[in-house]
């Protein structure tokens, strides 16, 4: 994003962490717009940077500060906002870092721009109120900055207190967004281009407005929103109604097939000292069933290596659930103790060296098993949303999830839908023919 207009004061908006930080830090972008600011990159000259942060992990804390001091390092004159889970939890080591001009927690976070001016502050405005838990609606159509998907925020919030988890005290308890209203910006988006909207939260679903829940808020947008499709970013398992699968087995509706899955650990000794809510036998029996029901389905997961109780017996569990279970691919997290959180003070400690190990076996198993995936797709005709041109090829994902690259074919593929032979697997995507 680069200014066009010299005389307009330049705002850069920087994200750290999750889709949803990403789905926030899109409204407030295209506020900014409205109120006359160009969009600079965070990395450009700047006379405002809005930070939004996360704090899932102590290296996303160290993320944020370090930031925050690049930006004011280039922009020492700047006003510099930071906002989000890492204000609402860490706002003092926050204040404490040199040209911080505002810190916002989560609960007035996309009010940020009415707090904003040009000039520095003496000592950081400091606002950080108690999360009300009510539904609630966004005032500000979103925007993104891909050009082919879109993320529309639906539900925020978490009552599953996990032992690991900071999230339910960085984002309060949950609630969800009107209908009505995220219907609204889900036909802006489609007016503005997008192809795909993502529905996203913090656990999306247990979304709950007037006697609608995650299905009711598919059929709404599927039925206003005709021509786009439609993505669920990671969902809980337990949280799934059947309905939801039902959609996406039937090959004319929009709900691609493709669920995110958090299971975090393979270990039944581990799930129960996290107080997750299932086994690892309940897990893979709902999967199981998804894939025999959804043609073509993809299932991704997140696994945490090193939490407090992880001995040598509960990683090998886990390598071995991942293993044999149908999934395509899964986001390895190192266990970070969170402070307040149950799990800070267990015993059974895992040593930094051995969660690092652990990291890497499951990675390269991650590696393995997404390229097992997309082998079964191969020299079938799938349609893929294309997104850009680098090297002279265009890429872009298939409905499940496989990325997916053609040689340039010598005109625009951006934002097309198009229907693609697969050819072949390599370490970074599938490359593919053109059909059409």
């Amino acid at each position: 994003m680069n200014s066009s207009d010299p005389a307009k004061p330049r705002a850069a908006v920087h994200t750290l962490g999750c889709r949803l930080n990403q789905a926030e830090s899109s409204i407030m972008e295209k506020g900014l717009e409205d109120r006359g600011w160009d969009l600079a990159d965070f990395k450009d000259q700047a006379d405002l940077a809005i930070i939004n942060t996360c704090t899932v992990t102590s290296k996303a804390d160290s993320d944020c500060r370090a930031s925050i001091r690049a930006f004011v390092r280039r922009n020492p004159k700047a006003f510099v906002a930071v906002v989000g889970c890492y204000s609402q939890m860490g706002y003092k080591q926050i204040a404490e870092i040199p040209g911080v001009d505002l810190i916002i927690g989560n609960q007035d976070k996309l009010q940020v721009l009415d707090f904003v001016k040009l000039g520095k502050n003496d000592t950081p405005l400091v606002i950080r109120d108690r999360i009300v838990r009510e539904d609630f609606v966004i005032d500000t159509i979103g925007q993104s900055d891909s050009r082919t998907r879109a993320n529309l925020k639906i539900q925020d919030g978490c009552d599953f207190m996990c032992t690991f988890c900071i999230i339910p005290m960085a984002r309060g308890r949950a609630r969800s967004r009107d209908l009505a209203n995220l219907v609204e910006e889900a036909r802006a988006l489609h007016a503005q281009g997008f192809k795909e909207i993502i529905l996203t939260g913090v656990n999306v679903g247990t979304y709950d407005n007037s006697g609608f829940d995650i299905v009711g808020v598919v059929d709404a947008v599927a039925a206003n929103v005709p021509g786009v499709r439609i993505r669920i970013s990671s969902i809980e398992p337990t949280t799934i109604p059947d309905g939801l699968l039902s959609r996406m087995a039937d090959p004319n509706h929009p709900l691609v097939p493709y669920l995110h899955l958090p299971l975090q650990s393979g270990s039944d000794k581990v799930l129960e000292i996290m107080k997750r809510r299932y086994t690892r036998g309940e897990w893979l029996a709902f999967v199981n069933d998804a894939v025999a029901r959804v043609p073509d389905l993809c299932i991704g997961t997140d696994v945490m290596v090193g939490m407090a109780g992880e001995d040598d017996d509960a990683f090998a569990d886990t390598v071995e659930f991942l293993t044999q279970a149908p999934v395509a691919y899964f986001h390895v997290f190192t266990f970070s103790e969170r402070p307040g959180t149950p799990a800070e003070k267990m015993d059974g400690k895992v040593p930094e060296p051995v969660k690092q190990r652990r990291n890497a076996v499951l990675r390269r198993l991650s590696e393995r098993r997404r390229e097992e995936f997309q082998k079964i797709s191969l020299e079938r005709q799938m349609t893929v949303l294309f997104e850009s041109l680098t090297d002279g090829f265009w890429s872009g994902y298939t409905a499940n999830f496989i990325r997916v690259a053609v040689a340039d074919p010598g005109y625009s593929l951006e934002n097309c839908l198009a229907l693609v032979r697969l050819d072949a697997v390599t370490a970074d995507f599938v490359t593919g023919t053109l059909v059409e």
